[in-house]
């Protein structure tokens, strides 16, 4: 896919004799090394990308402990060998856009993603993190366990669970809004005080001091949906205090989705706060046409000096929970209170017209997929909403409903409502990236149940294989920098993203001609191929495509700069 540079090209080309070779520009470094070095790890006649988007070259990566010690030609004193001929290897992939979570604590080896080249997922997207609680709520669950931990309260207590339990990938995590606010203001429609305001930067400051890279809205749910702009604007000035980062699902994604743009951007032009837009996207056939206007707004934004870029996923189809079918104004306070609504039936009426609405603008429940459900319920996990509505003999709101009901409002889909012409669109952007907006999985235990959206197993591979290597949106080096280099240096990383000597060593090495995702939206769980060797923190967790079990992954904490 890129023109290979020889190896006695290469060295010819750097002038540096023997062990110790460069790449102009900040590209591939190293110092110089003796042959009495003996390293842990030697990944011998790679073509290497160093995530920069450099053109590649041939050459061996020396791995000492958790760090790059070298790269050239570094002889073959080493613990362990690989043979990289024909093999690309590149900085391990960043998913700047996951809800990995606690997912961590029952699947630590995160299996599905480490088996598709992940070394770093970024959590607490869309508003939802599993951090803060209130006083009150803390406080009724501090002598509980979750997951096998100790109740947390913070971000801190959180990270200390990870690193307790060891696990497979790094990762980093944003501070949600809709959880920020729901421990200070509740889960009610009501603007927050200024001394509410208060109280969340306050909090929003903890988070970052213990170690959150920043805040993420998720406007769509609610009580993140709650919020005013000028509740927003003042978040976003503890981001911007900290040079964190501020992430988005914005209020709209399809008719308004132009507004919902240009409040996301005023937001941070206020704040002064650097911003990413989560999987940006123009949702339903009647707005597709909006999605070169969209990047006009964001290319614009970025040249008026907004410091600004977006992240998208490689498939035409979204996922998210059912009660999305519910209004806004009916997803307030508890579960409990939000289940009473869909019972009362003067409630359900005004309900189902909006469901009925939303399903309409999907262009049908035939684009409207089940992906879980328990008990009796299983049998409807990848029926659409016409067919589970049919075998259910009830009306598809009534379906919607009832489904809610029992599983005390949480039932997963996958909607599909997006065009292939605007994936290639956003992907192909310069200020774009890849990123899965999923989760850990397993293929078995309890992450196997149900069928999720395939990208939580396929993104990378995905947007590798079908749109870069097949499609040609764009050439692997850049692909990859997207993947590496452009996502780390948007969360502030340090050391991560390229191949240099004395970054950490998480590396990935895959096979160029045949990497690509096996999942389906029928049989998810099923990892992707051409993924040979991933490092993490220099630990081989895969090795020849299978988990080794190691789990030398970190928590990354944000440092204000």
């Amino acid at each position: 896919m890129n023109k290979k540079v020889s190896r006695r090209k290469f060295i010819k080309t750097s002038a540096l004799i023997g062990c110790g070779i460069g790449l102009a520009g900040g590209g591939i470094m190293s110092g110089f090394i003796s042959v009495r070095n003996r390293f842990d790890v030697i990944i011998k006649n790679g073509l290497v990308y160093s995530g920069n988007g450099d053109l590649p070259v041939v050459a061996d990566i020396a791995i000492k402990g958790d760090k790059i010690a070298a790269i050239g030609e570094v002889g073959e004193s080493a613990n362990k060998i690989i043979n990289a001929d024909k093999l690309a290897v590149s900085p391990g992939f960043i998913d700047i856009h996951t809800h990995t979570d606690t997912n961590l604590l029952i699947c630590p080896e995160g299996d599905s993603r480490i088996y598709q080249g992940i070394t770093t997922d970024v959590g607490g997207n869309c508003g939802g993190s599993p951090f803060p609680y209130s006083d009150v709520e803390f406080e009724k669950q501090k002598n509980k366990l979750r997951r096998g931990y100790p109740a947390w309260q913070h971000v801190n207590g959180f990270f200390d669970a990870l690193e307790k339990n060891k696990i497979s990938i790094n990762y980093a995590s944003f501070t949600g809004h809709g959880d920020l606010r729901s421990a200070v203001v509740g889960d009610n429609d009501i603007p927050a005080t200024k001394e509410q305001i208060e109280q969340m930067k306050n909090l929003l400051q903890h988070q970052i001091d213990c170690g959150s890279i920043g805040i993420s809205y998720g406007l769509e749910y609610a009580p993140g949906s709650y919020a005013n702009t000028r509740e927003l604007v003042e978040l976003c000035r503890v981001v911007a205090k900290n040079n964190a980062l501020y992430a988005i699902h914005m209020r709209n994604e399809d008719d308004n989705v132009e507004d919902a743009i240009r409040e996301a951007i005023e937001v941070a032009r206020q704040a002064g706060a650097r911003l990413e837009i989560s999987h940006l996207k123009a949702q339903n056939a009647n707005n597709w046409y909006k999605a070169p206007n969209m990047l006009k707004m964001i290319e614009e934004a970025y040249a008026d000096g907004v410091d600004i870029a977006f992240d998208r996923y490689p498939y035409i189809a979204f996922s998210t929970g059912l009660s999305t079918f519910i209004p806004l104004w009916a997803r307030q306070g508890s579960t409990g209170e939000i289940l009473e609504r869909l019972s009362d039936k003067t409630n359900f009426e005004k309900i189902s017209q909006y469901a009925e609405s939303r399903i309409k603008r999907l262009g049908g429940g035939q684009n409207v997929i089940i992906t879980s459900g328990t008990g009796d319920n299983a049998k409807y996990i990848g029926k659409n909403l016409i067919e589970c509505a049919e075998a259910s003999h009830r009306q598809e709101t009534d379906f919607i409903r009832d489904m809610l009901i029992t599983h005390n409002g949480h039932v997963d889909m996958v909607c599909f409502a997006m065009t292939e012409d605007n994936v290639k669109m956003f992907l192909a952007h310069k200020l774009g990236m890849p990123a899965s907006d999923g989760y850990v999985y397993s293929p078995t235990g309890e992450l196997s149940a149900g069928k999720p959206h395939p990208r939580s197993y396929g993104t990378f591979p995905r947007f590798f294989g079908k749109y870069c290597r097949d499609e040609k949106i764009t050439d692997l080096a850049t692909a990859i920098m997207k993947m590496t280099k452009l996502p780390a240096s948007r969360i502030n990383l340090k050391n991560r993203g390229t191949i240099q000597a004395g970054y950490f060593a998480d590396i990935v090495v895959f096979d160029e001609n045949k990497i690509i995702d096996k999942a389906e939206f029928t049989n998810p769980h099923q990892f992707a191929s051409g993924i040979e060797h991933v490092f993490v923190n220099g630990a081989h967790t895969i090795n020849k495509g299978k988990h080794t079990g190691c789990r030398n992954g970190t928590v990354l904490r944000h440092v204000t700069t």
